[in-house]
């Protein structure tokens, strides 16, 4: 009998397809996370055979950055991000400068109009939080100074992106070369300040009411004794609060759920948060680099060979160079240098977005 199950298919296919990729990756000495993408290539929409739903492939991934950007969260406390301000605010702005430069000036020789440049160079500029995640705990140099600098940096770059992307619909008609005349400097402005108010409400919210609920919640279901339920009181707190933090203040999933692991990291439950959501993060975050994977068309190489390789030069030495070079300036050691120029070499889920 034939049953249209959408859903089950494409976890089942994605991650069957992951786990022979991701062993044949680990058997050749390169890292799994190239044998999930390229399971997402082979069931995605640019390759024969079965094509997945991309639609919940999409859901499912934002499930497994929710949970990856959460487990974050329970290792970086608020402290640990004031701590890196210093470089990571300046250095994110500079960096996030330079290589929005870089990819305007390929779209420039490209014969792109300068919006389309500029909103390649900013797809180009970010990099994956979840991506660095996974580097950092595989080498557990999440705690060290350079994992604090590294997840810091790239947290702001995510701040940044959520900016970016409210002020791009307002500045369409301007990037397209349209005329300025009826857009006023306040209606430029004003989505930049509504976002940043917004932020700053759900910041405040989880500083002043997130900081006692959270914490009060997971005690109190400890006590119960039911390990059943704490595990299930710590996913419905990440997924409440992202899903809360999306709806109520137009906040990122990732974002939401990476303050809400954060509150959770004060309390002496945290650690044992973490290890209960381990298992089902891993699962999710699968699916997030298979539904990943399912956006490239490996024909690209074929079509376009030479900028596609000018695109992944700047993002391996084009950002690496300029990160590199901003931490050496702050008087940090070489290889805290290395650490972040190394992070900055990927694109992230805001670059598809």
């Amino acid at each position: 009998m034939h049953h249209n199950t959408p859903l089950i298919s494409t976890v089942v296919v994605g991650l069957v397809l992951a786990f022979v990729l991701g062993a044949l990756a680990q058997r050749v000495r390169i890292s799994p996370l190239v044998g999930y993408l390229l399971a997402g290539v082979v069931m995605g929409p640019f390759t024969p055979g079965y094509v997945a739903d991309q639609n919940i492939a999409n859901e499912l991934a934002e499930i497994g950055i929710i949970l990856l950007m959460f487990g974050v969260g329970l290792h970086f406390s608020l402290k640990d991000l004031l701590s890196v301000r210093a470089i990571a605010v300046p250095g994110a702005v500079v960096q996030i400068a330079v290589a929005t430069l870089l990819g305007m000036g390929l779209g420039w020789t490209l014969g792109w109009p300068v919006g389309g440049g500029l909103v390649f160079g900013l797809a180009l500029s970010v990099a994956s939080t979840v991506v660095l995640l996974r580097a950092l705990q595989e080498r557990r140099l999440v705690d060290t100074e350079r994992g604090r600098i590294a997840v810091g940096w790239l947290i702001v770059e995510d701040l940044a992106m959520v900016l970016t992307l409210v002020l791009l619909p307002a500045l369409a008609g301007l990037l397209k070369g349209e005329g300025t005349s009826g857009l006023s400097a306040y209606a430029m402005a004003q989505p930049v300040l509504i976002t940043l108010g917004k932020v700053a409400a759900f910041v405040i919210f989880m500083l002043v009411v997130g900081r006692r609920v959270i914490p009060w919640v997971l005690h109190y279901v400890a006590h119960t004794g039911s390990r059943e339920l704490f595990r299930l009181a710590v996913f419905a707190i990440s997924l409440g609060v992202a899903f809360g933090a999306a709806v109520l203040f137009d906040v990122s999933f990732a974002l939401g759920a990476f303050f809400a692991g954060m509150i959770l990291s004060e309390s002496e439950l945290s650690q044992r948060a973490a290890n209960e959501t381990l298992p089902l993060r891993d699962a999710f975050a699968v699916l997030f680099f298979v539904s990943v994977g399912m956006l490239v068309d490996p024909a690209i190489i074929v079509r376009e060979p030479l900028p596609l390789l000018v695109t992944v030069f700047i993002i391996i030495f084009g950002k690496s160079v300029a990160a590199f070079g901003i931490v050496r300036m702050f008087g940090h050691p070489t290889s805290t240098a290395l650490t972040i120029s190394a992070s900055l070499a990927q694109i992230g889920e805001f670059s598809f977005i």
